[in-house]
């Protein structure tokens, strides 16, 4: 009997959980500058160079394994700063994206749901790649598959994002 009310009371605080959360989003209003200046604050260049193959080959010819190692490890976790930003982006793309979508002008509201989709991917895609990071970082020795897709993925709604910031510019002009 004391075990179901601890699940009843467990689910109890789930639930409440999940309703300030989507409340709390619900009230943050997102803009379209807001998400650019996102894309903005990444170094894109400088978080391709730390997923860089070619890069972390050169790493382990060059240096002690020991060293390897540790370099590896840090490269891992100042990535997975990179990736947590990211998923950020693509909150704030999501929230651009379905602010759009209830615009009037049918160009705008498809363009919305483009983003809208490719941030769900992005944030899908940050999620792994975060897990993938933590392994490298704790296993630095293992061989890893290059994270490219993400940054892609990063690109492509960033463009998809800022075309439809032209397509709002030129809709109040």
């Amino acid at each position: 009997m004391i075990t179901t009310w601890i699940f009843f009371a467990i689910a109890l605080v789930a639930l409440a959980l999940l309703a300030y959360l989507a409340t709390r989003n619900r009230t943050k209003q997102t803009d379209i500058d807001g998400a650019i200046s996102m894309i903005r604050s990444i170094d894109m260049e400088a978080f391709r160079n730390l997923l860089d193959p070619a890069e972390e080959d050169f790493l382990r010819l060059s240096l002690a394994p020991k060293q390897f190692r540790e370099i590896k490890r840090e490269r891992a976790w100042a990535a997975l700063a990179y990736v947590r930003c990211a998923g950020r982006a693509a909150v704030l793309f999501a929230n651009a994206g379905q602010a759009a979508q209830r615009s009037s002008d049918p160009r705008i509201a498809e363009s919305g749901m483009q983003i809208a989709h490719r941030a769900l991917r992005l944030r899908l895609y940050t999620f792994q790649a975060s897990l993938r990071l933590v392994g490298q970082a704790v296993l630095p020795g293992a061989n890893n598959r290059p994270l490219s897709s993400l940054i892609d993925e990063y690109e492509r709604t960033a463009e998809t994002l800022l075309r439809l910031r032209r397509l709002s510019n030129e809709q109040h002009v």
